[in-house]
């Protein structure tokens, strides 16, 4: 009797191993799986911030054009009707002209050059907001126990995560690095 009672502590306790074997091998999997999927949506996101940014300087400088291209048709157009009517020599005129007809341009397109700006800075720091999110919640989820224990055993972080740091500007970094900064000069 004594030795069904031991093998029966015996089986119960490699029972209790193989089960605790198999809840950690399962708890790694799922560790692995989740720092993985992290990490590609941490690429995925640095990815989506140069597609921003690179939309953003792309639309501005598509709308930029349009006050440049309408400024250079009014002079042609302003041109084109003051020789038309003086000559081509007509300077006094030119200037009694110009006063008769006060041309202007038009300030709307150049309020819309600046929506354009607005909304992709905003845009742009959106995304960049993502990104930090994605990478707090990364090195969260890899720094605290037990995750740490698997991150340490399968090599976590296996991306550089520093490469995908947010994009700032010089004046911005001056002012982190020496703790002062200057008002905004606008003009």
């Amino acid at each position: 009797m004594n030795m069904k009672v031991l093998f029966g502590v015996l089986g119960l306790g490699v029972a209790s191993v193989l089960i605790a074997a198999v809840v950690l091998v399962s708890q790694g999997i799922g560790f692995n799986n989740n720092a993985i999927k992290s990490e590609k949506d941490i690429e995925a996101q640095y990815k989506q911030n140069q597609n921003s940014y690179d939309n953003f300087f792309k639309k501005v400088q598509e709308t930029a054009q349009v006050p440049s291209k309408y400024a250079a048709d009014l002079k042609n157009v302003y041109t084109a009707a003051v020789q038309g009517r003086y000559g081509k020599d007509g300077s006094k005129a030119t200037w009694q002209w110009i006063q008769e007809h006060n041309p202007n341009l038009d300030p709307s397109l150049y309020k819309q050059v600046q929506q354009v700006i607005e909304s992709g800075r905003n845009d742009f720091q959106s995304n960049q907001t993502t990104l930090l999110d994605k990478k707090r919640v990364y090195e969260t989820y890899i720094s605290t126990f037990p995750n740490s224990v698997y991150a340490g055993f399968l090599h976590f972080p296996k991306i550089d995560l520093a490469k995908y740091d947010i994009v700032t500007s010089d004046d911005t970094q001056k002012a982190f690095d020496t703790k002062k900064a200057d008002t905004v000069k606008v003009f």
